[in-house]
């Protein structure tokens, strides 16, 4: 304060609740703000929780402002504006943050790598054209603690707009993308953005691909608003939807496109295990799609991660508790009422719904190649649900018994109801052959240039990019 004088702003951060084990007691936070505020800060803004903490807070599968009512409490202490934060992501949201008295200033870092414009649209009233952060952090922290230029999933362009740009087309093509999931569907509203005539081709009655999978996870129901903003996109850059249509090569063809885009996605892969056809085994995506019921003893092929959001998908019934933060706060052992110290108590899990096996061929821990800022939350989430994670299996049959195993060298049967294979994906391009031997420009994005592993930052990124040139 002596050093800026008696008019500059100070803004103090400080931990409302650090979700440590003998972390700070309420009393002590409250000490902390008084004498910050007694050394002339004017502003204090808060977070939660450190990096060692065991609770997850700007994850996806975190409620929607699930800890701004801290930052009142504690407005009330200390008699001066407070900022809050943590999983704030729509103006709306926001607003009722504000109405509620649990802050005087909303802070939002990555809902503005997910839109750039996100103030402006809120201010005139178009908050459903806002690209909404997914708080995936896959592009943003994921890249940071890896060394990696930070972007974002839903936005490739945050931090690259220097070379990656969106000008009007001089030359206007007729292109058609084959495909609506998340590489077809970004491709689709960067071309037509840009001036071109794109038809988008969808098999299915919906837009969304393997984004209407994701969304049907505990915990990823954000996903849902990036399938409203495609949505919107399409119709606002004008391009053509021809939803329940799958397209063939003659269709194509016959209707003379300058430009072929395959946007087509994956086919489940089916490992090669003696009984891998018996009545016990099926694909994630039934299991996803609701078209399987599966019984109380599971058994998942793969612990990627496909596996690991089908093991919680499985182990969990009823509603999510990422829609309802005191449910949400019970089982990560989070004090609803602010009092213990740390803001931690003993957390109060619901059984779970299956006894889960999710297994793996390869050896080490299960989940090691998931994000570096999520990945322990989905072991921590399975682990609270007691399923099973075994690295170095080998599959040896699926027969009436269930699935025949060695681990560790060791034979085992796993008595199971059901066998749900989550063992990666291969390209669905059987379009690209016969549209490549009638010399048209075709191009494949997303999962059906690379299927190794569903990744929709990739594919998103891929399909922008494209028609940023084309």
């Amino acid at each position: 304060r002596k050093a800026v004088g008696p008019d500059f702003i100070l803004i103090f951060r400080i931990s409302a609740m650090d979700m440590l084990q003998g972390g700070l007691a309420w009393e002590e936070v409250v000490q902390l703000g008084k004498a910050i505020v007694a050394e002339g800060v004017n502003v204090v803004s808060t977070h939660f929780c450190w990096h060692e903490a065991l609770v997850p807070t700007i994850a996806t599968m975190v409620p929607r402002a699930a800890f701004t009512q801290v930052t009142g409490r504690l407005r009330k202490e200390l008699g001066v504006p407070m900022i809050t934060s943590n999983r704030i992501n729509m103006p709306h949201v926001a607003e009722e943050v504000l109405a509620r008295g649990d802050g005087d200033i909303v802070s939002m870092a990555r809902p503005m790598l997910a839109d750039a414009e996100l103030v402006k649209k809120a201010f005139e009233g178009r908050e459903d054209e806002i690209n909404t952060c997914i708080a995936c952090n896959q592009a943003c922290l994921d890249h940071t603690f890896n060394g990696k230029l930070v972007s974002c999933l839903v936005n490739p362009r945050a931090c690259h707009e220097t070379e990656l740009n969106y000008l009007p087309t001089n030359l206007p093509k007729k292109i058609a993308v084959v495909g609506a999931g998340p590489a077809g569907l970004a491709f689709s509203i960067t071309a037509a953005e840009r001036g071109h005539k794109v038809t988008l081709f969808e098999a299915n009655s919906d837009i969304g691909g393997q984004f209407n999978l994701a969304r049907k996870i505990p915990g990823k129901e954000e996903f849902h608003e990036t399938l409203r903003y495609f949505s919107h996109r399409l119709e606002e850059t004008g391009v053509r939807v021809r939803l329940n249509t799958r397209a063939d090569a003659s269709m194509l063809l016959a209707e003379s496109f300058d430009e072929l885009i395959l946007a087509t996605g994956i086919r489940p892969r089916k490992p090669g295990i003696e009984g891998i056809s018996h009545a016990k085994v099926c694909s994630y995506v039934d299991v996803l799609t609701g078209r399987r019921q599966i019984g109380r003893r599971v058994a998942l092929i793969g612990a990627g991660g496909i596996g690991f959001d089908v093991a919680e998908f499985l182990a969990h019934e009823g509603e999510s508790p990422s829609l309802h933060p005191e449910a949400w706060m019970r089982e990560w052992g989070v004090d609803a009422d602010f009092e213990a110290r740390g803001g931690l108590v003993d957390a109060d899990i619901e059984p779970p719904a299956r006894e889960i096996w999710l297994l793996q061929r390869s050896e080490g821990k299960p989940g090691g190649r998931l994000g570096k800022t999520t990945g322990w939350i989905h072991r921590a989430t399975l682990k609270q649900k007691r399923v099973q994670m075994v690295g170095g299996v080998e599959y040896v049959r699926i027969d009436d018994a269930g699935l025949h195993v060695r681990i560790g060298g060791e034979p085992r049967c796993l008595e199971v109801d059901d066998v749900v294979i989550c063992a990666g994906q291969e390209p669905l391009r059987e379009l690209y052959a016969p549209l490549q031997s009638a010399e048209r420009h075709v191009h494949l994005i997303g999962g059906a240039d690379v299927a190794s592993e569903l990744d929709a930052k990739r594919a998103i990124a891929q399909g922008s990019r494209l028609a940023a040139t084309i």
